[in-house]
């Protein structure tokens, strides 16, 4: 395979590694080699020291296919792409690693970004919640000669990052898995170098990122996507949460958007929504593959099936045996709960170990031993236009549905998943009752391209793309009860936006179900579901989605109510207000202007963001004016007795130094403070 002919490596202008800068995008960089006596050895790991053993070990078993999935041509050389995602163990040697506060780089956000921002995490010296997980994006080749010790080798470049930007990593890999077996070991400092210059990741947006005088350019995913285990925080907007379809359907609303749905899942395209409700309510699911590659992918396009909502269940593209976790679930009896996970395995031997799974399922297709297969590239926009190993479209056909492909469905139900010790087919084992009907309309809208690679590769965009946006309004309109939940509001004409602004709509399941079943699902799912739907909605509030997802947008909802209450205050005409306003009303605004300045005075302080800390002076600079014509209007017998008080008698004299209150000063009538008055 060769690398991208646009691509070049001139050591003379290759920048300089910024570490810290690297941490926002990559963890490290590995190569793993299959070794005939001691197995799986990294010999590389680029920037040194960020990896346990244990983690070195997991990564090295998990970056290399199965004996059963490797083609056994005995004369090529063959290139294949997948990843996996793993939890990492709490060790204090991981602080280098979870530490990815961004300091410097802030500069290199765009300005024009109001959506999302990244947002510095601090460094501690155990694991938290926030980089628990770690993804690995991996480029194996398995070389075949004769020659060689037992006829052949196998390596993996490897890519750890915290983030799920397959969107990213994919295409770099094409570009820095044939470099390295071009240079070696300059193909790791010079790829980490370009990286640590690419700017911070803005999630929802398309973006460019150069490599030597290549550029990759991905839309990435969007910030509500985006699970908390990532090194960095996203602030998201209410918009970019909002249960509404968006109105710019390229623009991606959920991890994985360039995984091939169409491709993968083209055998069970009727059931993909039994699978959609089973990862909507959390149910456990096996998925179970010919190759690592084509395992992985299905897991990616599951996962993006319940876009715009927050994927909380645990997800592990490509499961081995060698995963600590493995002898967790075998232990598991009989009548044993499974915990809410997604397993891409190609390991027959889970047919067997983990046979209680209550939802299995075949996709894929046996690769071909042929020669060397070109990897898939893909376009600027991360969109793919070739066909990695495994997905077989030379010998997939369009399943129509016909009475035979019924029949053959019941007979592999009546089988069960052990049949595929024998034969590779594509089914599903599940005992779930769904509650959402297979859309005919959409499935005869996908286009069937015939035998022709080229043509299939384009259909096949096509088809993802009728197939996203289908399973994206199911879920936006299934969500949309929600969106009262969410609403904000703003200080009505007339009254005071220096008052608490109200709490948002308080939640309660049972009264949510009342009111749902009362007024039903709506037009689009009444057509959709059968009449127990209010089922799927019981089901999914107990599951792992609902909690995650729901505190989230409550959060988000919360912080747009508090910054349109700030910028009516900043907006006021405070002398306009309390002409209206009663005494009694007046001094209420003056303890809650005052108020409103020490939050102000204590963002300052804490310099939590550059941009916020000068916003938060103009801001404050304002509530001052506004605390002084208060003031004003007050009687000669309180200010007297306000301005006993020598902090807020600094507010109110325009001190230049802003003093720090150790909390919040009321008017308090009749208390004498010792110092006088000027």
């Amino acid at each position: 395979m060769s690398r991208s002919p646009s691509f070049s490596v001139k050591s003379e202008l290759s920048p300089k590694l910024d570490p810290e800068s690297l941490q926002q995008w990559v963890v490290a960089f590995c190569i793993i080699r299959f070794d005939l006596e001691q197995g799986q050895l990294i010999e590389e790991c680029y920037p040194p020291g960020c990896l346990t053993q244990d983690e070195e070990l997991e990564i090295a078993f998990s970056s290399f296919p199965d004996s059963v999935s490797q083609h056994q041509n005995r004369s090529s050389i063959h290139d294949c792409i997948f990843f996996f995602r793993f939890r990492r163990r709490e060790s204090p040697q991981l602080d280098n690693v979870s530490s990815t506060k961004i300091t410097e780089n802030d500069k290199k956000l765009p300005t024009n970004s109001p959506d999302v921002k990244p947002l510095r995490s601090s460094k501690s010296n155990n694991i938290s919640d926030a980089s628990r997980y770690m993804y690995g994006y991996v480029f194996n080749r398995q070389r075949h000669d004769e020659r060689l010790k037992r006829g052949g080798e196998q390596k993996s470049v490897v890519i750890l990052s915290h983030s799920p930007f397959s969107s990213v990593f994919r295409p770099l890999l094409q570009i820095m898995g044939p470099l390295y077996f071009d240079i070696g070991r300059k193909a790791l400092e010079h790829i980490a170098a370009y990286v640590s210059m690419w700017p911070c990741p803005v999630p929802g947006k398309l973006m460019e990122l150069p490599i030597g005088n290549a550029a990759l350019k991905v839309n990435m995913p969007p910030a509500h996507s985006l699970p908390s285990e990532s090194g960095i925080l996203f602030e998201e907007s209410a918009s970019s949460m909002a249960p509404f379809l968006p109105n710019n359907q390229s623009v991606p609303q959920g991890l994985f958007h360039d995984s091939d749905l169409f491709g993968i899942f083209r055998g069970l395209l009727l059931q993909l929504w039994v699978l959609w409700e089973l990862l909507l309510v959390g149910e456990p699911i096996l998925i179970i593959a010919p190759t690592p590659p084509q395992c992985s992918e299905a897991v990616a396009g599951l996962v993006s099936l319940v876009a715009p909502l927050l994927c909380s269940v645990d997800f592990r593209p490509y499961f081995t045996i060698h995963d600590p976790e493995f002898a967790q679930l075998n232990s598991l009896h009989e009548g044993d709960i499974f915990p809410p996970m997604i397993l891409g395995v190609t390991n027959l031997f889970f047919l067997k170990s983990l046979r209680n799974m209550p939802h299995i399922v075949s996709v894929g297709s046996p690769a071909p031993n042929t020669n060397r297969l070109a990897l898939a590239t893909r376009s600027s926009t991360g969109r793919v236009s070739g066909r990695p190993e495994g997905f077989g479209f030379q010998q997939l056909s369009f399943k129509r549905f016909s009475p035979s492909n019924l029949l053959n469905a019941v007979k592999l139900r009546r089988d069960g998943p052990l049949c595929l010790m024998t034969e590779h087919k594509e089914a599903i084992w599940s005992t779930y009752a769904a509650t959402t009907k297979p859309d005919t309309s959409i499935l005869n809208r996908l286009i069937d391209a015939g035998m022709s690679p080229r043509v299939e590769e384009s259909m096949s965009v096509v088809n993802n793309e009728i197939l996203r946006r289908h399973f994206l309004e199911l879920t936006t309109n299934f969500l949309a009860p929600f969106g009262p939940y969410f609403k904000t509001r703003t200080p009505s004409e007339g009254s005071s936006p220096f008052v608490d602004p109200p709490p948002l709509i308080p939640f309660n399941d049972d009264e949510f179900l009342a009111s749902l079943s009362e007024r039903g699902p709506g037009k689009f799912l009444s057509k959709r579901m059968r009449s127990n739907w209010l089922d799927l909605y019981r089901r999914f509030l107990q599951g792992p989605n609902f909690t995650p997802w729901f505190q989230r947008r409550r959060t988000v909802a919360e912080q747009e109510q508090h910054r349109l209450w700030k910028q009516a205050r900043i907006n006021t005409d405070i002398h306009q207000l309390i002409s209206k306003m009663s005494e009694l009303e007046i001094v209420d605004s003056f303890n809650a202007i005052e108020r409103h300045i020490l939050g102000e005075t204590q963002l300052q302080q804490s310099g939590s963001d550059r941009t916020d800390s000068t916003d938060s002076a103009a801001t404050c600079q304002k509530l001052k004016g506004d605390l002084q014509a208060v003031f004003n209007v007050l009687p000669k017998d309180m200010q007297q007795l306000l301005l006993l008080n020598p902090q807020r008698a600094a507010l109110l004299k325009g001190t230049p130094e802003d003093p720090k209150f150790p909390g919040r000063l009321p008017i308090q009538v009749g208390v004498v403070s010792p110092t006088s008055p000027r």
